[in-house]
């Protein structure tokens, strides 16, 4: 009886009824999805779609934008590029500037260049960081994709010096961040560089900030996610670590249950995390994630955040 009435305050259909009673509902909600973390080719990681083939899927399924990530370059030229060419279907392509060592690691002229370019968003290192790195060699990473040939092995980067403090690169990156206004993400930086690095941004005037799958690799608990959700700091979960279609699906429902709660719904963003060779199409992932949100209770409102508004209003849609 308390469920029922719970239900019927935040308009959740009861666990699973929604099958039955409006079985395209997931397929509706997809209809103005915003899924920042999509991994489309070229890429050196084996990848199942390009591109434009991304665009042509989120388009058939009435996605609204993606944000291409690639670890090694911004994307950012060719989104604008296809942007212009292909804008009859009424998807927005965005990308950004990932600092890793291709880019030259912390480097200000690659943020300056890949923002005046159009790029929406700035990553901390993610491969090249001496926390992934030292997860991956510690066998933390299970099934991580590798480049399809050998590469020359990461230089680790840290946003730290040895005493604890942010390196003089970061705070030239942050200043630019702030001056216009796009998107901050922690990377795969640990949960003990981040504190000191949304700190500082907020300091400086960062206004957008994310934390990517804060439980993989970033080493966040659950009390680390509220204390960041409550700086202003949006939390992405990826889809392909909880979606059953997922060769890497690694939490069960109740632990994104617990992950959504942490944060709270305005501040928390599903994004796909796929692309990759042998995992589920973005789409799917993204239905199978919103079916297991509508299973757990969330109402068709709060699962239109989640995959949809607050992404949206991150990078300034």
């Amino acid at each position: 009886m308390t469920q029922m009435i719970e239900n019927a305050r935040t308009g959740a259909p009861a666990k699973g009824t929604w099958r039955t009673t409006n079985p395209g509902l997931s397929k509706s909600l997809m209809v103005g999805a915003v899924d920042l973390h999509c991994h489309s080719g070229p890429s050196v990681m084996p990848r199942y779609f390009d591109h434009y083939e991304a665009m042509q899927e989120a388009s058939d399924a009435g996605v609204r934008a993606l944000l291409i990530k690639d670890h090694y370059y911004s994307a950012t030229p060719v989104t604008e590029l296809l942007n212009k060419h292909f804008s009859h279907m009424k998807v927005t392509l965005l990308s950004g500037v990932p600092l890793n060592n291709q880019a030259g690691g912390l480097n200000i002229y690659a943020v300056e260049h890949g923002i005046a370019l159009g790029a929406k968003l700035v990553w901390m290192p993610t491969f090249s960081a001496k926390n992934h790195i030292a997860h991956h060699k510690n066998g933390a990473t299970p099934g991580f994709p590798y480049a399809k040939k050998p590469m020359k092995a990461a230089t680790p980067l840290t946003i730290l010096d040895d005493a604890g403090k942010l390196v003089p690169e970061v705070f030239e990156i942050l200043d630019a961040i702030a001056e216009h206004d796009v998107v901050l993400s922690s990377g795969h930086l640990h949960i003990t560089e981040i504190w000191p690095l949304f700190e500082e941004a907020i300091r400086r005037g960062v206004k957008r900030m994310i934390c990517n799958h804060p439980t993989y690799v970033i080493d966040a608990t659950l009390e680390d996610i509220t204390r960041m959700a409550g700086m202003g700091v949006y939390i992405e979960h990826s889809m392909c670590m909880f979606s059953e279609l997922s060769k890497w699906r690694i939490y069960e429902p109740a632990a994104l249950d617990s992950l959504i709660k942490a944060a709270g719904v305005d501040k928390t963003i599903l994004g796909s995390d796929l692309g990759q060779v042998g995992n589920p199409r973005l789409v799917d992932g993204f239905l199978d994630v919103i079916e297991t949100c509508l299973d757990l209770g969330y109402s068709e409102a709060d699962i239109r955040k989640m995959v949809s508004t607050n992404a949206a209003e991150l990078v300034g849609l």
